[in-house]
């Protein structure tokens, strides 16, 4: 797989772009300085709010936030009978119980979830997908992706693996 880097400027470059104009800058005034970890970063940081925005405007087409997406598509993707405790989804979640209750609080009245006691521990409680929030969660999941896969449709395969393996090897660095 050729990983050089291709002209600027042509098809699969889209040249210099306004991150290249803050690195140049910093070039300009402290020379010194090797700014190429600002230039991946300010890339990474513009990508995840751009696709944030996205994601957030595909979810509104169905009538909920990125946050209660992630209720929802957290429950589906446990497997039936897309059950879990408040505690286990914020858990997974990474968001505080408080956080929770109010996304669970809209998504019930929404009819999309429903509450119940956990029949395994008397003070505990269960939340579960209804059949609306099912139909819902398929619907938006195949939505958000469609938007995700538009974002990657100018890289092919290999490139799109390449990506995938790097943002990883990043990740796991931090």
């Amino acid at each position: 797989m050729d990983t050089s880097k291709p002209a600027a400027g042509t098809g699969t470059d889209p040249g210099p772009d306004a991150v290249d104009a803050i690195t140049a800058q910093w070039n300009a005034v402290r020379p010194e300085l090797d700014v190429t970890a600002m230039g991946v970063f300010g890339r990474i940081y513009r990508i995840s709010r751009g696709m944030g925005e996205e994601m957030d405007r595909v979810y509104a087409r169905f009538g909920i936030s990125r946050g209660e997406f992630d209720v929802i598509a957290t429950l589906r993707r446990s497997g039936a009978p897309y059950t879990l405790s408040p505690r286990r989804l914020a858990d997974t979640m990474m968001i505080t119980t408080g956080g929770m209750t109010g996304r669970l609080d809209k998504l019930e009245k929404a009819g999309l979830l429903s509450r119940s006691p956990d029949p395994n521990d008397r003070r505990g409680l269960q939340v579960t997908i209804t059949d609306k929030g099912l139909e819902l969660i398929d619907e938006a999941v195949v939505a958000g992706l469609r938007a995700q896969q538009a974002a990657l449709a100018g890289f092919g395969e290999e490139e799109t693996e390449l990506l995938t393996h790097l943002l990883r090897r990043l990740l796991a660095g931090m």
